[in-house]
C-alpha cells in the first residue's frame, strides 16, 4: 500500500486543508511573484543548516547571447577539484542561486567537486530556450571562466539538477552528444522534469494533495513556452538517447507527479547502450530536498548517493548494473 512519510503527512495536511483552501477563499491567484516567493520561503523555512564552504565567489560567464552570473562553490581551493555544475529547479520560473545556496553548499562538501550554480534567465520574462542557452553555455565555456579566475580545477565535468533543473541537465546533456567541444562525465537528475506534454500516469496519480500539483504543472509549461513551441520536442524525454549520453543516476519519489518520467528515461538510457541508477523513495514527494528539516535522513541519503556515484571509477560505473 502507498503511503506517504509519517515526517510529512502533518504539514501536507495542513497545506491541503488551511492553506491552500485560504489562500483561494482570499481571491489568490497564480503568478511568478508568489511561486518564487513560495519556493523561496519553502527552502529557507526547511534548511536552516547552512554549512560554511571554504571559498565561495561570484563570477560571469561571457557569452555571445548572454553574459551568465555564476556562484562558485569551491570546498578546497588549494587542489584542483572537479567541477559540478548546478541547474536549480522551480519549473522554470522561480528558483535562484540564491534559493539554492544552502544546496550548493551541501553538495560542495559532500561530493568534493567545484560546484557551479547558474543563475539562468526564467520565464516568463524569457521563455524557452534561454535558459537552456544559458545552461549550455556554462557547461561549454566553464573552463576558460574557471582559468580567468585562477581557480585550480580537475577537468572532469559532470551535471545536476532538480526538477526543472533536472530538465535542463538532461536537455544539455542530449544536445552535448553531438558535440565534439563538449563532455559530461555524469549526469544526476533528482525528481526531474522530462516530459512537457504531461502524459506519464504518475501526473494523474499524484495530480492532487502533494505539494506540486497538476495544473499548477500545467501553468509553469504555459508559461515557459512560446505559443509555437513544440513541447513534445523539447522535452527530454523524447529527444535522441545514444550510448553516448553521460552516465546517468536518477532519483524519483512515489508521490511525486513526475515520478514515472524519471522512470522511463532511466529505461530509454539503458535501452540505448548508456549506463543508469535509479535511486527512489517509496514515500517521499516532489521537492523534498528543500524539505530537509521534515526529512533530514532523506536528504543526507540523497547527498551520499550523490558522492558515491561521482566517485564511481571509471571500471565501476561501466560494469555496474
Amino acid at each position: 500500500m502507498r503511503r506517504v512519510s509519517p515526517k510529512l503527512q502533518s504539514w501536507l495536511n495542513n497545506l491541503n486543508n488551511i492553506t491552500i483552501p485560504t489562500l483561494l477563499e482570499n481571491g489568490f491567484k497564480p503568478t511568478p511573484i508568489n511561486a518564487r516567493e513560495g519556493l523561496a520561503n519553502l527552502t529557507k523555512a526547511f534548511i536552516t543548516d547552512v554549512q560554511n564552504v571554504a571559498r565561495i565567489t561570484d563570477d560571469i560567464v561571457k557569452n555571445d547571447e548572454y553574459d551568465v552570473p555564476i556562484r562558485i562553490y569551491n570546498p578546497v581551493p588549494e587542489h584542483p577539484l572537479p567541477i559540478l555544475i548546478f541547474c536549480h529547479g522551480g519549473g522554470h520560473m522561480s528558483g535562484s542561486v540564491t534559493v539554492y545556496d544552502p544546496i550548493c553548499r551541501k553538495l560542495a562538501n559532500a561530493t568534493q567537486h567545484i560546484v557551479v550554480s547558474i543563475e539562468y534567465r526564467l520565464a516568463p520574462e524569457c521563455r524557452y530556450p534561454a535558459g537552456i542557452n544559458d545552461a549550455y553555455a556554462v557547461t561549454k565555456n566553464i573552463y576558460d571562466t574557471l582559468d580567468n579566475a585562477g581557480i585550480q580545477y580537475i577537468s572532469t565535468l559532470s551535471l545536476i539538477g532538480d526538477s526543472g533543473g533536472g530538465a535542463m541537465v538532461a536537455t544539455v546533456a542530449a544536445k552535448a552528444q553531438f558535440d565534439d567541444l563538449v563532455s559530461i562525465n555524469k549526469q544526476i537528475l533528482i525528481y526531474p522534469s522530462l516530459d512537457y506534454t504531461m502524459s506519464c500516469p504518475s501526473i494523474e496519480q499524484n495530480a492532487e494533495g502533494y505539494l506540486l500539483q497538476k495544473d499548477k504543472i500545467a501553468w509553469y509549461f504555459d508559461h515557459y513556452f512560446h505559443k509555437v513551441d513544440n513541447r513534445k520536442k523539447a522535452s527530454p524525454l523524447h529527444c535522441n538517447f545514444t550510448c553516448n549520453l553521460p552516465n546517468t543516476l536518477v532519483f524519483t519519489a512515489e508521490f511525486c507527479p513526475l515520478r514515472d518520467e524519471g522512470m522511463q528515461y532511466v529505461q530509454k538510457v539503458l535501452d540505448n547502450g548508456g549506463y543508469a541508477e535509479h535511486i527512489h523513495f517509496s514515500d517521499m514527494i516532489h521537492t523534498f530536498l528543500n524539505m530537509e528539516n521534515l526529512v533530514p535522513e532523506e536528504c543526507n541519503s540523497v547527498y551520499r548517493s550523490i558522492t558515491t556515484f561521482l566517485h564511481q571509477s571509471d571500471y565501476q560505473k561501466t560494469t555496474a548494473n
